[in-house]
Order: structure tokens, then C-alpha cells, then sequence
């Protein structure tokens, strides 16, 4: 499968039918404004909102349609999901396009303005959809007759693991699944499926099986369906980008956190996306726009926290150190300095109330969170978020896995400047309070939203005007 070539056909679709229907709007629009006038080239080209339109208004649908997710799961799309997703695009970026070009018109009345209205959007939105269906049925068709195919792995090798392979590989429409073998879920009486499919291992080692082998999908077809195996498996696996999915034997079990994925499929899918896409877009975009007004904003502070790292103690300015983020990737978080050099010299440690290593100047750095700052660049490079899980160490999060397998769920979102964990908790000074602060992450995990990212900003910010960090 070549999903960039997938997602540049919906992309060239939809530049195209912004294009088109925006020139056949105008025209129309000239035409029914002013119909005592004949719709000449020299009418059309000298507004300066025809030219506008053709070159800057198909990047406008292309970004509000990045943003409500039409280009995610690309080889995943349902035709009536994708019909109401056009519809409320269209009908959003209809009324900012005709607000902001077009409702400065000389019109006879307010039946004029309706009318140009339901034109645009029709236009628009029978022209987007009508190649994205077109595109979609003949991808669902490829798909059905198993000529695409998701890499797929299933967990179990019993009754209930073979009843599922046979029935995935009779089906007269495919649902996408190519099993490329199973792993023993640690519950296996009768092996029945080690005689159709390779056996790659163990369950445990189910993360490195789904990087090695490129699996997109999956399913856990465990005999006894037992709470606590299911759970096992699902938290060893979450925090990975595959779609999990499961026997409807076994639904009972995850209530609430199970929906249908095709109706020719036998299998529910688990745990759908944490947060809407258009949401997750507005998040990445509030990231970026907060972070360059807090650089501007916060310069004079920047350039006088690093002249007092400067004379604090010998040593670098700006302190880096390898953290775990998104899906367990690691990257490089950059802080002010606010201990002595070679601080960790005897290995890593969490800083205390008290700690010795920790600088004058470091000590009000960290009472109003002054080392963080320069994490706002991590935030515009992407590596992080304003909100989210604070990141931690390898080595601490193998001792905190250990304890709370659930751990590995944080990894499922982007780190953040600031947590819910943070607010509520602060600073953990050993592991047994990183898995306290832990809960609360977990918590913000469940509930997450924009507005709960903007409540956690608004607390951070009185934490920190307040001077209650430490």
C-alpha cells in the first residue's frame, strides 16, 4: 500500500474541485448580480476576488479538511462518514468564504444573499464529493477483493482464534485483514492455528512483533476470555499505532470502550481515538500560536534567566536530556540549567525539596517554572505539547511500568510543558510519587479536550504567577 500516493489523490481531488467551483460560483455570481450586464473575460479578471479565490481559497478547504481528519486513516474510510464530513465542512468554510468575499455585494434583496449561499456550497460540495466517493468506492472495492491489505496479527490460537482466521479468509468480501501469523496469548490448550499460520512469539513480545513485521491490526482471540488477560494485552500494545480489535464474545468485557468497524466485519474494534480530529488539529494549532506569542512575549525573561545561569555556577546555559515521548520515541528536552555541572554524575536522580545539587538561582528558576521555558521550542518542533503528560526517563518509566503497566498508556499523546499531573500533584521527588502524579495523567488521558487543556493553561499560569512551583 502506498498511502502517500492515497492521501495525494483526495489532496489533488479536493485542490481541484475548490478550484472549479469557485470560478463557476463567481461566474454565476456576476451573472445573477448584475444579469442586466453581459459576463465578460475583463469582468471577470479585473476583480481582484476571482484571482483571490483561484489561488488562495483551495488551500483554505485543504486546510480545514487536514483538520477535521479526512486525510488520517486514509485506506479506513466509510463512505457515509465521509458524505457527513463534507457536509459540515462545507457548510463551515461556506460561511466564512461568504462572509469574508461576499457579503459586501450590491444585491436587491436577502433572497439574493440565500440563494448565492446555496449555490456555493452546492457547488462546492458536489464537486468535492462526488471524486471522493468515486475514489473511496473504488479503494473499498480493491480492499473487499483482497487485492489491499492490512498486515494483521492475532492473539490466541484456540477454538475461538481459529473460528476467527477461518471466517476472515472465507469471506466473500474481504474486510482488509492479511493474518500474517499469531502469538500465544499464554492461554493455549489445543494449538490449532500453529498448522495455517507462522507462530511469531509470545505476547509480551507483541510491540516488537508489530514493528518488525509492519502490523497495522491486532486481533485478540483469546479462548477464556478473561478480564485480566485482555487487559494485559491491550495495555502491552496501546500505546502502539494499531487498531486493536476483538471477538463480540468478548464485549461484555470492554463495555463502552468497543464500537463496530464494518458491517462485513466479525470483530469489534477497542479503544477509538482519544480526541475528535478536528480537535486534535485546533491542539496542534493552539501549540503552535501560543508558543511564538510566548517567545516574543517572554524574550526580556529568556535573556535574563540565561545571564543568571551564567553567573550562577561554572557550566552551559541550557541543559539537554534524552525523554520519552510520543509512542515511546525518544527526543531531547532542553531546559535552563538549575543545578551544578555533572549534577548526575553517580546516575540519574530525582531532584528533592532540599537538593544540594540545585543552585541558588536554580531554586527561584523552579519555584516560577522559569527553567521550563525553553520548551516551548520543543513544542514548535513537535516533539512536545503545551498540555500533556509530563515526559520522563527511560529509566524511570521501567521502574514505573512495573508497577503500573498502564504507565506505558501516557505515551499515547504528546508530552506537555505542563499536566494535569503537574497542576494537582507538582514535582515528584521519587518513583512511588511519579505513579501518584501518574494517576492524575492518567485521569487527564480519559477526559481529554481542548477545554480541559485550557483550564489546565489557566492553572498553570496562577501556579506560576503565584510562585507555588518548586
Amino acid at each position: 500500500m502506498n498511502k502517500r500516493l492515497q492521501v495525494l489523490k483526495y489532496l489533488i481531488s479536493d485542490y481541484l474541485a475548490a478550484l472549479i467551483a469557485w470560478a463557476l460560483f463567481f461566474l454565476y455570481r456576476k451573472a445573477y448580480v448584475d444579469p442586466q450586464y453581459f459576463v465578460t473575460p475583463e469582468l471577470v479578471f479585473d476583480d481582484p476576488k476571482f484571482f483571490f479565490g483561484v489561488f488562495l481559497l483551495p488551500l483554505f478547504w485543504l486546510l480545514l479538511y487536514m483538520m477535521a481528519g479526512t486525510y488520517r486513516k486514509i485506506y479506513r474510510k466509510s463512505r457515509i462518514k465521509e458524505l457527513g464530513q463534507t457536509i459540515m465542512v462545507t457548510l463551515v468554510g461556506g460561511l466564512v468564504i461568504f462572509f469574508t468575499l461576499i457579503l459586501d455585494d450590491v444585491v436587491t434583496s436577502y433572497r439574493s444573499y440565500y440563494h448565492l449561499f446555496f449555490v456555493l456550497v452546492g457547488l462546492h460540495f458536489f464537486l468535492t464529493y462526488i471524486p471522493r466517493l468515486i475514489i473511496t468506492t473504488v479503494t473499498n472495492n480493491a480492499i473487499h477483493a483482497r487485492k489491499i491489505g492490512f498486515n494483521t496479527v492475532i492473539v490466541g490460537c484456540n477454538g475461538y482464534a481459529f473460528a476467527v482466521y477461518n471466517e476472515l479468509e472465507t469471506q466473500l468480501r474481504s474486510t482488509g485483514n492479511k493474518i500474517i501469523g499469531f502469538v500465544d496469548a499464554g492461554l493455549c490448550e489445543r494449538n490449532l492455528l500453529q498448522a495455517h499460520l507462522p507462530h511469531l512469539g509470545d505476547y509480551k513480545n507483541l510491540k516488537n512483533i508489530i514493528k518488525e513485521h509492519n502490523v497495522e491490526e491486532v486481533i485478540i482471540a483469546i479462548e477464556r476470555a478473561e478480564k485480566d488477560a485482555v487487559e494485559r494485552i491491550i495495555t502491552e500494545i496501546e500505546d502502539t499505532p494499531v487498531v486493536i480489535k476483538i471477538n463480540p464474545n468478548m464485549q461484555d468485557i470492554l463495555m463502552g470502550v468497543v464500537k463496530t468497524s464494518s458491517l462485513f466485519s466479525p470483530l469489534i474494534e477497542v479503544a477509538p481515538d482519544i480526541m475528535p480530529d478536528w480537535q486534535m488539529a485546533l491542539k496542534r494549532l493552539m501549540d503552535i500560536v501560543v508558543s511564538i506569542i510566548a517567545i516574543i512575549i517572554l524574550l526580556p525573561v529568556y535573556i535574563g534567566t540565561a545571564i543568571g545561569v551564567m553567573f550562577s555556577s561554572p557550566g552551559p546555559i541550557f541543559y539537554t536530556q534524552p525523554r520519552i515521548g510520543l509512542r515511546g520515541k525518544s527526543f531531547k528536552m532542553i531546559k535552563f540549567r538549575s543545578m551544578y555541572q555533572d549534577a548526575e554524575r553517580g546516575g540519574p536522580m530525582l531532584s528533592s525539596k532540599n537538593d544540594t545539587r540545585i543552585t541558588k538561582w536554580g531554586k527561584i528558576m523552579r519555584q516560577y517554572r522559569l527553567d521550563e521555558i525553553p520548551q516551548f521550542f520543543s513544542v514548535l518542533k513537535g516533539d512536545m505539547s503545551l498540555v500533556g503528560p509530563r515526559p520522563e526517563r527511560q529509566y524511570f518509566i521501567d521502574q514505573i511500568v512495573a508497577r503500573m503497566p498502564h504507565f506505558r498508556l501516557l505515551s499515547k499523546v504528546k508530552p506537555g510543558i505542563t499536566s494535569w499531573g503537574q497542576v494537582k500533584f507538582g514535582y515528584a521527588e521519587n518513583v512511588d510519587e511519579m505513579i501518584e502524579r501518574a494517576k492524575f495523567d492518567l485521569i487527564y488521558l480519559e477526559n481529554m479536550s481542548l477545554a480541559m487543556d485550557i483550564k489546565i493553561l489557566i492553572y498553570t499560569v496562577m501556579i506560576v504567577m503565584q510562585g507555588r512551583g518548586k
